[in-house]
């Protein structure tokens, strides 16, 4: 996955497409985690940023920026089908990647935490 279709998948929408890819987010978001979790090294952060997306206080222009890599993340016909054995997620790594290299300084220690809490479940 190149930078532009990395770009293309963060970009900004309006309000109804962040309102449909929320809801999409909190239906699909445990289920896929706890599928992808030994696949994906970063997980925790996956799960703080989830947290950080859900979280109100984060300002809209993150949270839209999270809401896509997160319904990118849930939804498992992407640039790669997940099902893929060893391929499923990559495409998946890179967008999160970026994401959370926008975003990194905004997921807080209450968002991190409940990330660890999730996974030591």
């Amino acid at each position: 996955m190149d930078d532009a279709e990395i770009e293309e998948v963060l970009a900004p929408v309006p309000p109804d497409v962040n309102r449909r890819r929320e809801k999409r987010v909190r239906r699909d978001f445990w289920r896929t985690a706890r599928r992808a979790a030994g696949r994906i090294p970063f997980m925790d952060e996956v799960v703080a940023a989830y947290y950080c997306a859900m979280d109100e206080k984060t300002p809209m222009r993150l949270r839209g920026i999270l809401l896509a890599a997160l319904a990118y993340f849930v939804v498992p016909l992407d640039f790669v089908p997940d099902f893929l054995v060893g391929l499923g997620f990559t495409d998946d790594v890179a967008v999160l990647t970026a994401a959370l290299g926008a975003i990194r300084s905004h997921i807080t220690p209450a968002h991190r935490a409940a990330a660890r809490s999730f996974l030591q479940e």
